[in-house]
């Protein structure tokens, strides 16, 4: 029997659904905390994906399917709340009679203070230690450079995105390695370069970054969102084969997911999101995509899965997520099967 010490994985990350009603400020609320990191997609037009955190502050936003820079953004998000956060009448974040989800990541309840571990001193970190995740910014040096990410254990994914200028975002992940990166604005396959990550896996207390525009242009601002395994119960970041076949193969997570990613690191294919809120029974198959505008693609079984109380199951032979002999990283997030205090995650 699986146990966690986070018996409330909802206390941590948290997926909300909700219409908008056009207004120019509506509280979006029932979050369960402040979002640090906040995700938003209308799931019902064609629009970008905007991403808000606590450390750069209010209304700042960076896209997850472009290269464009940090830009304030004031009408789609206006405040974090203890229990949510503030849209105003953006269509991204506030359509009226659009469908909208946010996803929902919760660091260190606020901007933080600087992390002086790397040979970069972050301008912000702010931690959850508990849930594995930071966020941070930083400015970039132009050579071989270390930073600092608080969690004190090594980080299994790093995401960073400039903020000052546009270029692509980049993407490590254990799976892939200290000497391969993706790019989480576009569908190509993994590349490498001793510039990402200077071939040296993260340290309990930094991640290792070369001379790289994307994550180390000198006087460049960068913002880092890194995650930690936190086995078993809320978090894991892994990978597994295709095999090409509706009968697609099970990933075993230790627990039940309630958000997902899948990549294929083999070939162009697109960042496949799913939670556990926008479908309630498998098969799961309202599929999102990070780099993509696209509106929410429904029911195509082309894009199936299913949630189990221990893990996943591929149920489609989409080169996207089961493509024959592809190797495929992820990362979940969900609920135990069991925590500390027998709160039970049950089966779909």
């Amino acid at each position: 029997m699986a146990y966690t010490t986070i018996n409330k994985s909802t206390e941590h990350f948290n997926t909300k659904l909700y219409t908008g009603d056009g207004t120019s400020s509506r509280n979006i609320t029932g979050v369960g905390f402040q979002p640090d990191w906040l995700w938003i997609k209308n799931r019902s037009i064609v629009q970008s994906n905007f991403l808000f955190d606590a450390v750069r502050g209010v209304s700042k936003a960076i896209f997850s399917d472009t290269t464009g820079a940090e830009s304030t953004q004031a009408a789609t998000q206006t405040a974090f709340l203890s229990d949510g956060f503030t849209v105003g009448n953006d269509v991204a974040s506030n359509g009226n009679g659009n469908g909208i989800v946010s996803w929902n990541w919760k660091a260190g309840g606020g901007q933080g203070s600087s992390n002086t571990a790397g040979s970069i001193n972050t301008a912000y970190t702010s931690v959850n230690t508990t849930a594995g995740f930071s966020i941070s910014t930083y400015t970039g040096t132009g050579s071989t450079a270390t930073v600092g990410h608080g969690l004190g254990v090594a980080p299994a994914m790093i995401i960073i995105k400039a903020t000052s200028f546009a270029e692509d975002w980049l993407v490590y992940h254990k799976s892939l390695g200290n000497t391969h990166a993706m790019n989480l604005n576009l569908t190509n396959a993994e590349s490498s370069s001793v510039n990402y990550w200077q071939n040296t896996t993260p340290s309990s207390s930094v991640f290792y970054i070369g001379a790289n525009d994307k994550h180390n242009k000198s006087g460049a601002t960068y913002v880092a969102y890194c995650f930690a395994e936190k086995k078993i119960g809320y978090s894991k970041f892994g990978s597994y084969i295709g095999n090409g076949n509706a009968n697609g193969p099970f990933v075993y997570t230790g627990f039940k997911p309630t958000f997902l990613i899948v990549k294929n690191k083999d070939s162009a294919a697109g960042w496949q999101m799913y939670d556990g809120i926008r479908d309630v029974d498998n098969p799961a198959d309202h599929r999102l995509q990070a780099q993509s505008t696209a509106v929410e693609l429904v029911g195509d079984a082309n894009t199936d899965i299913d949630f189990l109380s221990n893990g996943f199951k591929l149920k489609n032979a989409d080169s996207d997520s089961n493509k024959v002999n592809n190797t495929f990283i992820y990362m979940a997030f969900g609920q135990s099967l069991v925590g500390s205090n027998n709160i039970p995650a049950t089966a779909r």
